[in-house]
């Protein structure tokens, strides 16, 4: 499936310039069956990138444009009365299908949050007593601006911890910004993208990683680190074991992506950062010490002694 992958990653590419590491992390969410947290300024490709992979990817698609006014109806779904069939009939939300685009998640109320996020972790939701299974797969790319507050409801800590990667776009370099601008001037590049794979291959592929190889050492180096997270002086809430197995799975990924069938110490500490940053919670006296959260992070990877491990080893 090497090929495959770099053929997803070519496609998407056309519509979103030099950001190929973000596009890769993407990627490998998805094939973790991971969901992702897109925060960054608007403009920079958030949306864009959701609907290239639906595309791409050969999924169904839906987009959820969150504002005060989205009830959890709207995106679980409810039960109507059909006169004709004299019963109530399950009316589908919004997230009954395999990529949805939460966009502007915190634009909405803590109790919509929260109907969207238990399905996330569930993958089903329960109406009127019955429960409905989500399609696979079935993967959330939800998206914020950190910028600015006022009609915002943050994600709590708990909800935030649902996302297997929160991941920063940024600003295009200047050749990809001005490629960006001569790809624009008579058409859109989202209508020319092809789909690459099925719904069925993708299934497949996210089998495939389930496959990969993780060495003994490899899951006590992870475990090293996330434990240095709930220990550090300046953490009052450190990395949770649902975000321990979350960078266990990415890192799988990654190797995929990667055409390896073993997992290295450098897919970990690649992932590290976006896997783990907004699940820790510094104290106040942190904001003194580190300029930068990411500095806390980079240092803990530091003080981890990575495993010395010989690739064919890791491969058994």
């Amino acid at each position: 499936m090497e090929d495959k992958v770099s053929l997803i990653l070519q496609e998407v590419g056309k519509v979103v310039k030099g950001k190929e590491q973000q596009l890769k992390k993407v990627l490998m969410t998805i094939l973790a069956e991971g969901h992702i947290l897109l925060e960054d300024v608007p403009g920079v490709g958030k949306t864009t990138i959701a609907l290239a992979f639906s595309k791409v990817l050969g999924t169904d698609f839906n987009r959820i444009q969150f504002t005060p006014d989205v009830v959890p109806s709207d995106i679980i779904g409810f039960t109507l009365y059909d006169r004709a069939q004299e019963k109530f009939v399950f009316q589908e939300g919004a997230i009954m299908s395999n990529l949805i685009l939460a966009d502007e998640i915190n634009r909405t109320s803590s109790r919509t949050q929260a109907a969207l996020l238990e399905a996330m972790e569930e993958k089903k939701v329960t109406i009127d007593g019955k429960t409905y299974q989500l399609p696979k797969p079935f993967n959330v790319i939800a998206t914020q601006n950190p910028l600015g507050s006022f009609g915002t409801q943050a994600l709590p800590q708990s909800q935030l911890d649902r996302f297997m990667m929160k991941i920063s776009i940024g600003y295009p370099d200047f050749d990809s910004q001005v490629a960006i601008l001569r790809d624009r001037q008579t058409t859109n590049p989202l209508e020319d993208i092809q789909g690459v794979v099925s719904r069925r291959e993708l299934l497949q592929m996210i089998e495939e990683v389930k496959q990969v190889h993780v060495a003994e050492e490899i899951l006590f180096y992870i475990t090293y680190l996330t434990e240095a997270t709930r220990n550090h002086k300046h953490v009052v809430q450190g990395v949770s074991p649902r975000g321990a197995l979350s960078l266990s799975k990415v890192a799988k990924a990654r190797a995929y992506v990667d055409g390896r069938t073993f997992v290295t110490p450098e897919d970990v500490i690649d992932l590290f950062m976006e896997t783990c940053k907004h699940r820790i919670v510094m104290d106040q006296k942190a904001q003194l010490t580190y300029e930068q959260d990411i500095d806390m992070l980079q240092e803990i990877l530091q003080s981890v002694k990575t495993p010395d491990l010989i690739s064919h080893e890791m491969g058994k």
